[in-house]
């Protein structure tokens, strides 16, 4: 288990242009989380490449305490188009 601030922190870290990151312990359990983040280091990567950098991000973290993790991920500017 991984507290819910340690995870956004290092989003944070990792994320520091964010215009939105928003996370949630969806089971209250520390290990099934949903994540929102809006940045410009998604800019010309495809959902899976965002996704990825996310993993990245969170390290080690996914192979052991966070079980789940649903993303919603986008650059600002495809962001504005939704």
């Amino acid at each position: 288990m991984v507290e819910p601030s340690e995870v956004e922190q290092r989003l944070r870290e990792a994320f520091p242009d964010a215009s939105v990151l928003e996370l949630e312990d969806l089971t209250g359990t520390k290990d099934h989380y949903r994540a929102r983040i809006v940045s410009a280091a998604f800019q010309g990567l495809n959902r899976v490449q965002q996704h990825q950098a996310v993993y990245r991000a969170l390290g080690d973290w996914m192979s052991g305490p966070i079980h789940a993790l649903a993303l919603d991920t986008s650059s600002p500017e495809a962001d504005r188009l939704l």
